[in-house]
C-alpha cells in the first residue's frame, strides 16, 4: 500500500481546525490510516478537568472502531500549529502500539519548515507494553 504521507497530514491540519482547546491552547488534528485503505480523523476534545480531555489521535481511533473498522493502523499523522513537530504523548503511542500494523507503522509530523517527519511507532515507543 502505497502511504501518502502529505494527504495524510493534510487531513489532520483540516482535523486541527475543529479542535475543542480552550484551556491549553493547543490544537491537534491527526489523521489514521488503515490496512482497508480507510482514513478517519480526530481531534483533540478539552474538559476542565483536564484528565478526561481526549487527545486527537486517540479520537481517530475511537472514530474508526465506532465505524466498524477491523484492520490495522499503517499510518498515522498528526498535526498541530503551535509545536512542530508534533509528536503522540505516551497514552497515545500505547494506543497506536495496540492498534499497529506492525512495528513499522508511520507516524508522521512536519517540523518549523512544514518538511515532513516520518518515524516508527518502534522509534517512538521502544520497549513496548505488550501482551
Amino acid at each position: 500500500m502505497e502511504i501518502k504521507f502529505l494527504e495524510l497530514l493534510e487531513h489532520a491540519k483540516k482535523a486541527s481546525e475543529n479542535t475543542y482547546s480552550p484551556y491549553s491552547k493547543f490544537p491537534v488534528g491527526a489523521c489514521v490510516l488503515y490496512q482497508s485503505g480507510n482514513i478517519y480523523v480526530g481531534t483533540n476534545v478539552e474538559n476542565s478537568s483536564y484528565g478526561l480531555t481526549l487527545c486527537a489521535e486517540r479520537n481517530a481511533i475511537s472514530t474508526a472502531i465506532a465505524m466498524g473498522e477491523k484492520t490495522k493502523i499503517v499510518a498515522i499523522a498528526i498535526y498541530s500549529p503551535t509545536q512542530k513537530p508534533c509528536t503522540p504523548c505516551g497514552a497515545c503511542r500505547q494506543w497506536i502500539q495496540e492498534f499497529k500494523e506492525s512495528d513499522d507503522t508511520k507516524i508522521i509530523s512536519d517540523d518549523k519548515n512544514s518538511e515532513l517527519k516520518i518515524w516508527t511507532i518502534d522509534e517512538l515507543l521502544p520497549h513496548t507494553f505488550e501482551l
